[in-house]
């Protein structure tokens, strides 16, 4: 048996030590997080201007969000394989790892007007993206059930510090990069390329024993001494399907939505006289509503439940639409209430749909499951991106929002027929 195995065998009959890890795990996570948010924020931020400028279109300014994004999908799944397989620790860090390089090949791709370089590059650049949002299920894997959405929570208000900081730092990272001979919109993601791989290398450092390694060993010691009749195992199963789709459908609604008037609305600023410096105020302001009430959101998960949580992100995120839609497009402050509203939202939908997932999902399946799923997030995404472009070019911007908050009330309608099936369920609680 090697060290490690040795080492995580010592948690296995040690509540103790279970309960240590965890909260170790979550302070790696936090240090981990705030390089992360910063490395995403900056991307999205300046990726619809940077494919504006280099292309001269605004219907090809969805691209960037659409390639960062399909670039995350595939990203996601090989980080969900792989920390099933090897653990956290190394998926993880590979994630990040991938997300500085592609952030590397932005920079290049800006000083050489290389459009195929670019485009190839934002699909590498979306690692980070991908594993920004897989770095939230590290904390829960031995988190009890009550501790999941905080843990959740915890994870993602981490990135609040970087997530804010990343896009207020546009400017001062486009002077940078023009002293040096570099566009200024190819700037931010220095920062970003730096972000990232400090993250990746905080992973790889800092979280041993894995978390998920010790959890899969107490599951596997659990199994041996627990008994499961045939019928229990199929309805168990059954209750695991209902779950997982509740909490996916959730987090992808929500994605879709967030992505695609996000995506869109520094190119309605900049049409209605914004500068630079108004479109990084909104979209930090916007990216920390994405973070920052992460913990009083997870507090309200654990305790007012799931179910209730998700109504509150299908309302939440049809009202960002709605402000979007009708409010004055000269005004900043109208810009920066919708854009709080749709973070707001995307908070309370992936944070109740993330601890609905983690409840439906075993240690011996649950990397693997949730990288699947988050799959479908990224492609969300990369869809709500894609089209956001294309929507405004053809139909506006109100268009574009009007149809984002229809889709937002969706979630209540499909939450209910779940909660309906599972009435009385680990999750509806």
């Amino acid at each position: 048996m090697s060290k490690q195995n040795e080492k995580i065998k010592e948690y296995i009959d040690s509540p103790e030590k279970q309960q240590q890890l965890y909260k170790r795990t979550l302070i790696v996570v936090i240090i981990a997080q705030i390089f992360g948010g910063a490395g995403l924020a900056v991307g999205v931020t300046v990726g619809a201007l940077l494919a504006q400028d280099l292309l001269g279109s605004d219907s090809a300014a969805g691209l960037p969000s659409m390639l960062f994004t399909l670039g995350a999908a595939g990203a996601a799944f090989l980080v969900g394989r792989a920390s099933q397989r090897y653990g956290r620790r190394f998926g993880l860090t590979a994630g990040f790892l991938g997300g500085a390089l592609g952030a590397v090949g932005v920079i290049i791709a800006a000083v050489s007007e290389n459009i195929i370089l670019l485009f190839f590059t934002l699909l590498i650049y979306g690692a980070g993206s991908a594993t920004n949002l897989q770095a939230r299920y590290a904390g829960t894997d031995l988190a009890s059930s009550n501790q999941r959405a905080k843990a959740v929570s915890v994870a993602m208000v981490s990135s609040t510090l970087g997530a804010v900081a990343g896009p207020n730092l546009v400017s001062v990272m486009g002077s940078f990069a023009e002293s040096i001979g570099i566009p200024a919109l190819a700037g931010p993601f220095i920062l970003a390329a730096a972000a990232y791989f400090l993250a990746g290398l905080i992973f790889f450092i800092l979280l041993r024993p894995d978390p998920f390694m010790v959890a899969k060993e107490i599951k596997l010691a659990e199994d041996l001494i627990r008994n499961h009749s045939e019928g229990n195992e199929e309805t168990s199963l059954e209750k695991d399907k209902k779950g997982i789709f509740a909490g996916g459908f959730v987090m992808i609604i929500s994605q879709f939505t967030m992505v695609s008037i996000m995506t869109m609305t520094p190119v309605h600023m900049g049409h209605h006289g914004h500068g630079l410096g108004d479109v990084g105020f909104v979209i930090g302001l916007h990216v920390g509503a994405m973070y920052l009430p992460s913990l009083i959101t997870g507090y309200l998960v654990d305790k007012a439940g799931r179910m209730n949580m998700a109504y509150a992100s299908g309302v939440t995120l049809m009202l960002a639409g709605i402000a979007a839609a009708f409010g004055p497009a000269e005004s900043t402050m109208a810009h920066v209430i919708s854009l709080v509203l749709l973070g707001l939202g995307w908070n309370f939908g992936l944070i109740s749909g993330t601890a609905m997932l983690v409840d439906a999902t075993p240690a011996n399946t649950r990397a693997k499951t949730q990288g699947s799923v988050d799959v479908w997030i990224s492609l969300a995404g990369a869809i709500g991106g894609g089209a956001s472009g294309v929507i405004v070019a053809k139909a506006g911007y109100m268009t574009l929002t009007l149809t984002g908050a229809l889709l937002a009330v969706s979630i209540i309608p499909v939450v209910i027929l779940t909660a309906g099936y599972l009435k009385g369920w680990r999750w509806n609680h």
